[in-house]
């Protein structure tokens, strides 16, 4: 094997697996931790102690991934589509 092939296979199957573990992930585990409020589901007042439920994510700490949101459109598309 060349260092030609070796480079082109590992061009090849480095991105496939990337795409695949993402593609998985957004299949096992949909929801992931939600940036603003570090999944927590609350943000802290400016000043004080206080805090409050982050507005992005109703206080969940969780987000859909982009991937498993477009995941869900192509779906409802192939069902509205269908029938």
């Amino acid at each position: 094997m060349t260092l030609d092939t070796l480079a082109t296979t590992a061009a090849i199957t480095v991105p496939t697996l990337l795409t695949l573990r993402y593609l998985y992930l957004c299949y096992a585990r949909p929801f992931r931790e939600h940036r603003r409020c570090k999944g927590t589901g609350r943000i802290p007042y400016l000043f004080g102690r206080g805090w409050r439920f982050c507005p992005r994510c109703n206080g969940t700490g969780l987000r859909l991934r982009i991937g498993r949101r477009l995941w869900n459109h192509a779906r409802r598309l192939h069902r509205d589509g269908s029938h």
